[in-house]
């Protein structure tokens, strides 16, 4: 069977898992967004943003497949068919998702069996971290409210595979009524305060492409009464990297999942401790 040879990625999550998979060699170009692997970058031509990209760039690689992600390549997705060149374009919202692009990566560049390897690996750790919350949960320990916050202005929480992620750690998300929602201005907290009347018991900022300022949040007004915020310094109130935990790929589980998890290991020990304000 004839697979793709030349494939132009224009999302992180697509570069990320065709090198897991050993197809690196069949990447023409990346997105400029592109984190993981760092090699990627400085071996790779960049050939769009993410949500911009000038097709005679794109075509200037010859690829003969453009793979992309969300609504938000749309439009550059419906010049690239134009142009004649097939796309690959994912919109997964979940981490079924992320197994399920793994394993169509991997039909696509006939690395069935490395695709069927990484999605196992990805699901055991799924299913490892959802036995130690289980546990936690048969031994009555309480599981701490999780504040995602995904942009500071206007305030924006934490997509579906956030809330996955923060339940699998053994959190609650403070903001689960929102994870469905696909668009970001779906999820968006018109009014601080509610936020702090919700008392999360811990925060995680990973504001996408920009540095979290953990510090923004002790001067929002009603926010020092928070839970998170007045043991803000015993690290209740954390970033994790945007390429860690917003880019729907494997580093969900490998970087993503393992931060949230000693966030929530290190909020029990402190409460053991009596340590907590």
């Amino acid at each position: 069977m004839s697979h793709y040879q030349r494939i132009a990625c224009l999302c992180t999550e697509a570069v990320e898992t065709l090198y897991l998979l050993g197809a690196e060699h069949l990447i023409a170009g990346i997105s400029g967004f592109t984190v993981y692997p760092p090699e990627a970058r400085q071996h790779k031509p960049k050939i769009s943003g993410f949500s911009s990209g000038k097709l005679e760039k794109i075509l200037a690689v010859e690829p003969d497949l453009v793979v992309a992600y969300s609504s938000l390549q749309s439009d550059i997705v419906k010049d690239v068919a134009d142009a004649g060149v097939d796309v690959q374009h994912f919109n997964h919202r979940d981490l079924a998702g992320v197994l399920r692009m793994v394993r169509v990566l991997g039909s696509l560049t006939g690395k069935e069996r490395e695709a069927a390897t990484l999605a196992a690996s990805l699901q055991a750790a799924i299913d490892t971290a959802a036995a130690e919350s289980a546990a936690n949960d048969a031994a009555g320990l309480p599981r701490p409210l999780v504040y995602f916050e995904e942009w500071p202005d206007p305030i924006i929480t934490g997509i579906g595979w956030v809330g996955e992620l923060i339940e699998l750690a053994g959190g609650r998300d403070a903001y689960a009524e929102h994870a469905p929602f696909v668009r970001a201005k779906e999820r968006i907290v018109a009014d601080p305060l509610t936020v702090a009347a919700r008392a999360p018991d811990l925060i995680v900022g990973s504001w996408c492409g920009k540095r979290f300022r953990p510090e923004t949040l002790l001067e929002r007004d009603g926010w020092q009464q928070v839970p998170a915020v007045r043991n803000f310094a015993r690290g209740h109130v954390i970033e994790i990297k945007s390429a860690d935990i917003l880019a729907p790929g494997p580093t969900l589980l490998t970087r993503g999942l393992p931060q949230l998890q000693a966030l929530i290991r290190q909020w029990h020990a402190d409460r053991a401790a009596g340590a907590l304000a």
